[in-house]
């Protein structure tokens, strides 16, 4: 295997982990009014079961963000030239999101007050559901390829970004992650609100169905995603429709902890699709054209420097995930105190 594709699969284990970590934030957020504990211990205690649940792993969840935006910088530097000029005002829009959510989250408890606190929350379902709709954008815009001007640069107006495949990704990322969302807090929470959160998702699973099945007939129907692997393309797919299948078939049980294995699944494998589906290809205008992993990638000499950073790094990282998720392992309230 090439130093190249070593690095290209970083990148992809990073956006995936990213997916799969801050996915269930932002689902968390967008349900917390509908999680939260009930009348008068939320009012006394000024708590919320949903945001409790993520709150330990809530801005740590976001330094795989960082490190994807770090290696896409410093090895796929004409890669992050483009896309981010290309896609500027989605970008924006997310880490608008993320300030919004993450200010929001952490004055909510401050309020003294139950209309102070009912502000906040609006703003936290949006600080959560404006990065999620905006990633499953972005994600439509890759699989379904990007305009090519004649200088190279790649351009995406109003057209591309609101066309019904794109919109199509967009809804069903939002509800795939709401999904993610709420099988998390069923896996910390205890019997009867884990229960709530349970029905909670079985019924978002079948918006996901839906609207995924809307995206996928528009790609049979030609107006879709583009792929250059076809094949691999529909195996990675077809994948993603058993994860969904099996998440629904464990909430339906009880089974908090393979649910959540099973959205992790499904929340991780629209990288892969894009990874492997688009191969040799990273960005692409329609089927087998585009810029590839040779052109966006840096020269060998600087992926040699970075790969030195990057086996400290990326350990770091792993390391104080698995110290996080073990330090605060347990249903909400039984090892840690409510934050939010």
């Amino acid at each position: 295997m090439s130093l190249e594709t070593v690095w290209l699969a970083l990148l992809g284990l990073l956006l995936a982990g990213y997916f799969v970590l801050g996915g269930y934030d932002y689902g968390a957020q967008m349900l917390h009014p509908f999680l939260g504990r009930d009348g008068e211990e939320e009012k006394r205690t000024s708590g919320n079961a949903a945001l409790d649940a993520i709150a330990p792993f809530f801005l740590g969840n976001e330094v795989w963000l960082v490190a994807f935006a770090g290696v896409m910088f410093g090895a796929f530097p004409h890669l992050e030239g483009t896309l981010l000029s290309g896609m500027y005002p989605l970008i924006v829009a997310i880490l608008a999101g993320l300030v919004l959510g993450n200010a929001a989250v952490q004055l909510r408890r401050r309020s003294q007050s139950a209309r102070g606190r009912g502000a906040w929350d609006v703003l936290i379902v949006v600080g959560g559901a404006v990065p999620a709709v905006c990633w499953g954008l972005v994600v439509g815009l890759l699989l379904h390829g990007v305009p090519r001007r004649a200088d190279g640069s790649f351009h995406i107006g109003f057209g591309e970004v609101f066309s019904p495949f794109v919109l199509a990704c967009g809804v069903t990322t939002a509800l795939l992650f709401a999904v993610h969302g709420a099988t998390f807090v069923a896996l910390r929470s205890g019997d009867e609100l884990a229960a709530k959160a349970r029905d909670m998702a079985a019924k978002l699973l079948v918006g996901v169905a839906a609207v995924g099945a809307l995206a996928l007939l528009l790609t049979v129907f030609g107006a879709g995603a583009d792929m250059t692997n076809r094949t691999t393309s529909w195996i990675i797919a077809a994948l993603i429709v058993a994860a969904l299948a099996a998440a629904w078939w464990y909430l339906s049980r009880g089974h908090n902890v393979l649910a959540f294995a099973a959205t992790c699944c499904a929340t991780a494998l629209p990288v892969l699709l894009l990874g492997a589906g688009h191969y040799p290809y990273l960005l692409t205008t329609g089927a087998g054209a585009g810029l590839d992993i040779d052109h966006a990638i840096t020269d060998d000499a600087t992926l040699k420097i970075l790969s030195g950073f990057g086996v400290l790094v990326i350990p770091t990282i792993l390391a104080y995930q698995f110290w996080s998720w073990w330090a605060f392992r347990g249903r909400t309230g039984q090892r840690h105190p409510s934050y939010f």
